[in-house]
């Protein structure tokens, strides 16, 4: 996966880049369709945001974000709220299905002296 970084009116530490590219690429086991993603740290007075971007293979893209006073909350935020995201699409794709039949029948039918 291509992961790009942007930094607006702001200078972000080398480990908190690196982290958050990690942690993109990571992002990938909860959606095998990922193609790229955009990183966008941005500083607004004392308070700072990040952003991603996600793009999707056959899907409107995924966007995240996290405000903080730092930048590695506000990424660790982020983050967090972009797995949730990617778990509830994938939930929603294998989880359309109703239940197995065998569960639905009982599997021990009732004699009639319990129903006494």
């Amino acid at each position: 996966m291509r992961v790009q970084t942007v930094a607006r009116k702001c200078d972000v530490p080398a480990p908190v880049l690196t982290r958050a590219t990690e942690q993109l690429q990571k992002l990938s086991r909860f959606d095998p369709s990922l193609q790229s993603a955009e990183i966008i740290f941005e500083a607004e007075g004392h308070r700072k945001s990040v952003e991603a971007i996600l793009t999707r293979e056959g899907a409107t893209p995924a966007v995240a974000r996290g405000q903080d006073t730092e930048f590695r909350p506000a990424l660790d935020q982020m983050l967090e709220r972009m797995r949730r995201i990617l778990t509830r699409g994938r939930s929603q794709v294998t989880d359309h299905r109703g239940p197995r039949i065998a569960e639905l029948v009982d599997p021990e039918p009732r004699s009639e002296a319990s129903l006494e």
